[in-house]
């Protein structure tokens, strides 16, 4: 089980992205727009900097939904590797099978 601490911090962090995730786009349209004004684009910077860090999508971290566990994360089913070995092997992965040769 991962520490608390580091799971609620991830939580808080996946709701700043939601927050902010338009507000950035909009700043980084004027940004990357080469016809604007440069006064205009440095302003957009500048507010695009004044927004919280942890506002961005590349803060986050995937976790796993049972442990916590950040690595070895599968995105299909939201898992890290262990917890979906344990859970296909009681069954409670529909079409999950352990393989054996």
């Amino acid at each position: 089980m991962a520490k608390k601490s580091a799971v609620e911090k991830n939580k808080n962090r996946r709701k700043l992205v939601d927050k902010y995730a338009a507000k950035r786009a909009e700043l980084k349209a004027i940004i990357k727009d080469r016809e604007a004004d440069p006064g205009e684009r440095f302003e957009a910077t500048l507010k695009l900097a004044a927004l919280p860090r942890n506002g961005a999508k590349n803060r986050l971290r995937n976790r796993c939904g049972l442990t916590g566990r950040p690595r070895g994360y599968y995105r299909k089913f939201g898992l890290s590797r262990i917890a979906v070995r344990e859970l296909g092997s009681i069954g409670q992965i529909p079409g999950l099978v352990k393989s054996s040769w």
